[in-house]
This record gives structure tokens, sequence and C-alpha cells, in this order.
């Protein structure tokens, strides 16, 4: 199979992610028309623009809340940032290669039975017998290990969705370099750990999918938190625990973002790291920037505090991955919230481009 086939059976054209008829359709119309110039016979013109996948940052959509657990909606993520990203007065350079195919009920395969899963593949893929993983977090790890075996150098730029969405896309990107040799780091910008072990017997969700990536990195201590605030345990419980590295919100803000970047770019460079994964949950920031989300927290980072700390690291190493997660338009001030989101990821594209 080949990986455009593979693409086109996996994903589905961007905003598409959600799987809805009417609710938001003036917002899919609106982003179809941009991104294609028409909203008629999407799937085809879709198909059509992944023959040449010429950027080397591709955008790709996970539209899944499967595996947040507070508030609902950060599956509509993909679709408004998008529209948000297309409205800014520069324009980004990305391919956007479509949304995965999310059935809203199911997370990871490896959580089914056999039954669900052929019933599954029989709705999806017209064919009971593929061998094509069916649930949002495998389809997308499916993906991205696909583009990195194909296309080795291109950078995916991942939109969620909660932030369980990032453990397939961490973990196949850490797979990917270690391969390749390349020594990683991954950068994590959230209000929470995500440091579970499991969450009501779920070892991979919003609380927890951190825990289960750092067995891919060299090392633990080579995963870095920053933001940290909504926790009921201390920074020297995790770190102890875990052996991450954590700059909780408080002393961002007390020292200053560049100095956090230089304590950081410190480590990494005795460390001798060679490129970086930058995971931003928006909850990150105060909710007085982003309340549209599952888990708003007070006592946060202003959006400058972050692009400062982001921007410097960029200057110092190779962004090869990023995602944002956790954006849920349909609750909070959602145009503080886009505002936010869009400066953010701005810069975590830019980034990728450096």
């Amino acid at each position: 199979m080949t990986l455009q086939n593979k693409l086109e059976q996996l994903l589905c054209p961007p905003g598409n992610g959600v799987y809805t008829v009417h609710t938001a359709k003036e917002n899919k119309d609106k982003l179809h028309l941009k991104l294609f110039g028409t909203t008629e016979n999407i799937e085809d013109k879709w198909k059509s623009s992944l023959k040449e996948i010429n950027e080397d940052v591709l955008l790709l959509g996970v539209c899944s809340d499967t595996g947040g657990g507070i508030l609902r909606g950060a599956n509509w993520g993909p679709l408004f940032l998008r529209e948000t990203l297309l409205d800014l007065p520069h324009k980004l350079k990305f391919k956007d290669i479509g949304d995965v195919r999310v059935v809203p009920h199911l997370l990871h395969d490896k959580y089914l039975n056999d039954e669900t899963i052929t019933n599954v593949r029989r709705a999806l893929y017209n064919d009971e017998d593929s061998k094509l993983p069916v649930s949002s977090l495998s389809i997308t790890e499916e993906v991205c290990d696909a583009i990195y075996k194909e296309l080795p150098d291109k950078k995916i730029f991942g939109i969620g969705g909660d932030h369980s969405c990032s453990y397939p896309l961490v973990k196949s990107y850490l797979k990917a370099k270690k391969d390749k040799g390349i020594k990683t780091a991954l950068i994590h910008f959230d209000a929470h750990t995500d440091l579970l072990v499991e969450r009501l017997g779920i070892d991979i969700c919003f609380g927890s999918w951190t825990t289960h990536v750092l067995k891919y990195l060299p090392d633990p201590s080579q995963c870095y938190q920053i933001g940290i605030r909504a926790t009921g345990k201390s920074k020297e419980h995790w770190e102890s625990t875990f052996g991450v590295k954590q700059f909780w919100a408080k002393y961002v803000k007390e020292v200053g973002p560049a100095k956090i970047a230089e304590q950081i770019i410190v480590k990494l460079k005795e460390q001798k790291i060679d490129e970086l994964y930058i995971t931003f949950d928006i909850d990150a920031l105060d909710a007085q920037y982003a309340s549209s989300t599952g888990t708003p927290e007070p006592g946060g980072l202003a959006p400058h505090e972050c692009t400062t700390i982001i921007e410097m690291l960029a200057s110092e190493f190779k962004v090869t991955g990023a995602d944002i997660m956790e954006i849920a338009p349909f609750i909070g001030n959602r145009e503080n919230t886009m505002m936010s989101a869009g400066s953010i990821t701005t810069t975590l594209i830019n980034s990728l481009w450096r």
C-alpha cells in the first residue's frame, strides 16, 4: 500500500474529523472554501492534494476528546484553530494533510474486542478483514509511522484533541528519531503533569500520556515540563518519581521566561540533545488567556512568556515536531482563547522551519 493510499484510508479532509452532518457546517464550508476554493466534491479535492506533499511541515488534525475527562469539546479544536490560522495576515507555511478518521467512542485499539474492531473496520474501510487500526490514537500512530518511514525529513504539527492525542504523535516521533540515531528531548507546556500511571484503570488518557512516552526518550530527564501548577503533589515528588525536570508557573513568573529558557538550554547542551519536540497544552496559559479548554487554571503563563521560551529554544536547537492540544472552542471565551492559540501556534510552526 502506498503512502497516499494509506493516508486516503486513515484520514479525511481537513475539518471533517468530527463526524457530523449539520453541526458547525458553516465553519467546515468556510474552511473548505479557503483550502480548496469550493465546498463541492471536497473528498476528491483533498485526495488530489495528497499527490504532492512539498512543504516540510505537515499539519495533522486529531479530533478526539475520548481520552479527556473533565469538560469535553477539544475535538473541535482542529477546525477552529485552522480557521484562525487561515485568517492571520501573515500566512504560515504548512501542508494540511487532513484529519484522522475518528470514531468518537474509541480511544485505542488495545481496549477493544475483536468483534468491535471487525465492525468498525467494516464501517470505516468497507472491509472487515482490513488490517488497519480503528481507534483515534492507534490510527494517529499508524499515520505518523508511515510518514516518518516514507518521508523521514518531514515535520508533523499535530492539532488536538485532548492531550492523550499527543501520545501517538510523540511516541511515533521518538521512535523514528531513535532509529536514525538522533538524540531528542520533549518540551511539555502544561498546567498539569500528565504523569498519572492510570486514571480509573485506563493507562493512556489526558492525565497519563506523558508517563507512557518517557520510555521512548533516551532518558526521562530529557522531558522538561513548563507551567505546572495544578497538582496535588510537590515538584520534588514528580521529579524524583519519574525523573523529569519541571519549571512550575510560579517560578517561571518569578525569574522570567528568558532565564527559564537559558536554564533549559544549558541542560539540553549538557545532555547533547540534537532535536526537540514541543507539546503545548493550551491550559499552560492562565485562564484569562485560554478559558476555552477542559481544565482552565488560574495562575498560569501569558502567551508572550511561552513564545519567548519557544523562540529561545528554537534559536539553539532544531525543533522537528510539535503539537497544540486541549482547545475546546464551544466553552469559555472562544475569541480570547483562539487569539492566544493563534499566537502560540504561529511560534511553534515558525520554529519548525528554522
